[in-house]
């Protein structure tokens, strides 16, 4: 996470385990995009631990780069399609999975631009005041449009949703954002996905409560 190596790689082992409890629980196999999303979180969270310890310890220096696109991967290309799909593969409702397919082809075009970007534009990474702060020089006209298509089908999906839960974790999901946004906005990249990681401890409550449901 953004605040030091030893924290981000507790937050990824602590999220391992969670991860493994949502898989465990996982019933049916449209579940398991859910289910393992805290796993995904925890390999999120490496990348970033290791990322740190490329600035501190020269040991490490050769892990930069990869490191850092490692996390920048899952932040602007796996979450925007992953999140959507998780959301839309549980939906039984017929009305709200023709809404939760708009919040997914949504997810697929913004992961699809941003992986143009990244492969495209410079990027770079940097401890500011104890946080790493990613730069992304992306083109700053589209970059604002694509910047609210990322934000809806991460957050909004989860509102249209008729399954158990599912709006308390879109309900967290935006309330880090806002805190996120006016206390660390330089290093909202880095921190919201630490807040989005801690808050998918729900996902393990809503893939067990979609097992006894099942049962």
């Amino acid at each position: 996470m953004c605040f030091s190596p030893s924290a981000s790689f507790i937050a990824g082992a602590s999220l391992l385990a969670v991860g493994a409890g949502s898989v465990k629980y996982a019933k049916e196999p449209q579940q398991n995009f859910l289910a393992v999303i805290p796993i995904l979180f925890a390999t999120q969270q490496f990348f970033e631990g290791f990322l740190w310890l490329s600035y501190i310890n020269s040991d490490f220096s050769e892990l930069q780069t990869s490191s850092m696109y490692g996390f920048l991967l899952f932040a602007q290309v796996i979450w925007p399609t992953w999140v959507p799909l998780s959301v839309w593969s549980l939906e039984e409702n017929n009305k709200k999975k023709k809404v939760q397919t708009i919040f997914l082809w949504m997810g697929i075009l913004v992961s699809s631009y941003l992986t143009f970007c990244l492969l495209s534009f410079p990027v770079s990474a940097a401890i500011v005041n104890g946080h790493i702060q990613y730069n992304l020089d992306f083109p700053h006209t589209e970059i604002y449009l694509f910047s609210i298509m990322y934000f809806i089908p991460i957050v909004i999906s989860p509102f249209f949703s008729s399954v158990k839960y599912m709006k308390i974790l879109g309900a967290l999901v935006f309330v880090s954002f806002l805190i996120t946004s006016i206390f660390f906005n330089k290093n909202l990249i880095s921190v919201w996905c630490f807040f989005a990681a801690a808050i998918s401890v729900v996902i393990l409550l809503i893939v067990r409560s979609l097992g006894k449901v099942e049962g």
